[in-house]
């Protein structure tokens, strides 16, 4: 009979114990502590493709639990499983050919608008409607906290890239907020 596990237990504890005897509890912990900012990343890198992000965490996970011995702890274990995630998105955008996530308006062909409520705009929306590369810095620069740094390591992109898409996505949100007028959609 195997030791209970601290609730409270680091993710190393945890991780060891999932690779030493798949650790149901284990894992279990690790899902619910780190999925939802997992979720959150990959959703926002989607454009807000739920169906998308769903499969990229799972795949995500498919892919951090078979690799899990060869993670060397050289940064957190969530930094890890965030860039295993960003890599599964990208493969994801990839395979549909950067073609826009919103919903076509039926009656013109056009793409819905952001909506509005009341003076808020529909803040996710507009991060959704950047193209890729700019929508993916912006997420992991200012709502992650990542520096240009760990964005080009993890994007494998120059820092002057990271540092470039995250100006143009700014410059595109801020343009956005000041005119009102719908934004460029992704390509």
């Amino acid at each position: 009979m195997r030791p209970a596990l601290d609730p409270i237990a680091d993710d190393r504890d945890l991780a060891t114990a999932l690779m030493r005897g798949g650790d149901e509890t284990a894992f279990r912990t690790l899902y619910r502590r780190h999925t939802p900012v997992l979720y959150q990343i990959v959703l926002r890198m989607l454009g807000g493709s739920e169906a998308d992000a769903e499969d990229a965490v799972q795949d995500t996970w498919i892919r951090a639990t078979t690799r899990l011995a060869s993670f060397r702890w050289e940064s957190s274990f969530r930094t890890w499983l965030v860039g295993i995630g960003l890599n599964r998105a990208r493969e994801i955008l990839r395979r549909r050919g950067r073609r826009p996530t919103t919903e076509l308006d039926e009656a013109n062909g056009r793409h819905a608008p952001i909506t509005h409520d009341g003076d808020r705009l529909d803040l996710e929306r507009a991060i959704a409607r950047l193209p890729d590369g700019s929508r993916a810095v912006l997420v992991l620069h200012d709502v992650e906290g990542f520096t240009h740094e760990e964005i080009g390591r993890r994007l494998r992109i120059a820092v002057g890239t990271s540092k470039s898409q995250l100006f143009a996505a700014r410059r595109a949100l801020r343009a956005r907020l000041k005119t009102g007028e719908e934004l460029p959609h992704a390509r």
